[in-house]
């Protein structure tokens, strides 16, 4: 690897125009800038300085060498330019995972209390599959990650878990799909077009197991490992979809639904898993504090 402090005697002396006149600006003795040129000369293979007389001239090479020297010190001068003039407060980063079957409005609430914080944050979202997500925090590219459940058994990342809280499901169906509901609720659903949240949520089997035990038989018409796109179906009448119930009143005025029936028995859970077993980062705090009061297991 190329050394910068030879490299750097080498422009000095180029720009002075002689090494006695380098050394009195470096504080260096001639010998050892003359030293010091004569290992980056080692080093590259090449002569960088011809004597004519008592004076240095650059060879071809040296000029090559000195334009290459000239832009990388010009940069070197921006970049100490640039962190002088930055502002002394700067935001931090919090870089946050969420997993892609989070509803949106779930991980906004979740996440607006950081924004808050006395100090500057700029929070850098990434969405994933919760695997992915999980690789990402084993090497710090993400700080925290939102997710409906603990870290799966299958997954061998060291992380901790913290529960934030819960939340029943509620039904929401278009108005001219509710029309044509008969009965109570949940027995209501019976034979009526459903959609599901897809295999990978952990509210999947919990609802099938919820309706195989109310002996309710639906018409699936389709699974959605994404939230937001299993409301956008269902806003169209597809099918009757679920969210939580802390979000109805959101979910119903955005896509344009209505309650249906809500159900106590499926609880949805959210996580906020982090590398660290005592939580430091103040953002990350600031989402558990506050998420632990506002689900409070609704």
């Amino acid at each position: 690897m190329l050394n910068y402090k030879h490299l750097h005697y080498f422009w000095e002396v180029a720009r002075c125009g002689s090494i006695a006149r380098a050394s009195e600006k470096l504080h260096l003795t001639p010998q050892t800038i003359s030293a010091q040129i004569g290992l980056l000369e080692d080093q590259l293979g090449e002569t960088l300085f011809t004597r004519s007389g008592r004076n240095l001239r650059l060879s071809e090479s040296g000029r090559l060498v000195l334009s290459y020297a000239e832009e990388i010190f010009s940069l070197g001068g921006e970049l100490e330019e640039m962190l002088r003039n930055l502002p002394e407060e700067r935001p931090r980063l919090f870089k946050v995972g969420v997993a892609d079957v989070v509803p949106k409005s779930i991980a906004y609430r979740l996440l607006a209390p950081a924004l808050e914080l006395p100090e500057s944050v700029r929070i850098i979202c990434r969405e994933g599959t919760v695997d992915d997500l999980l690789a990402e925090l084993a090497i710090h590219k993400v700080d925290m990650v939102i997710a409906d459940g603990p870290i799966p058994s299958s997954v061998n990342v060291r992380g901790f878990n913290h529960l934030l809280g819960s939340s029943g499901i509620s039904f929401f169906a278009t108005e001219a799909l509710a029309s044509r509901l008969e009965g109570e609720f949940p027995q209501n659903l019976n034979n009526m077009p459903l959609l599901l949240p897809g295999e990978t949520t952990i509210v999947h089997s919990r609802l099938r197991e919820w309706l195989d035990n109310q002996h309710i038989y639906p018409r699936i018409r389709g699974e959605f490992d994404d939230s937001a796109l299993m409301k956008a179906f269902g806003q169209t009448g597809t099918g009757i979809f679920i969210a939580p119930t802390v979000i109805a009143g959101e979910v119903s005025k955005q896509y344009s639904v209505q309650v249906i029936g809500e159900s106590r028995e499926i609880q949805e859970q959210f996580y906020a898993i982090s590398v660290e077993r005592k939580i430091s980062h103040p953002a990350v705090a600031a989402v558990t504090e506050t998420a632990r009061e506002w689900l409070q297991f609704k």
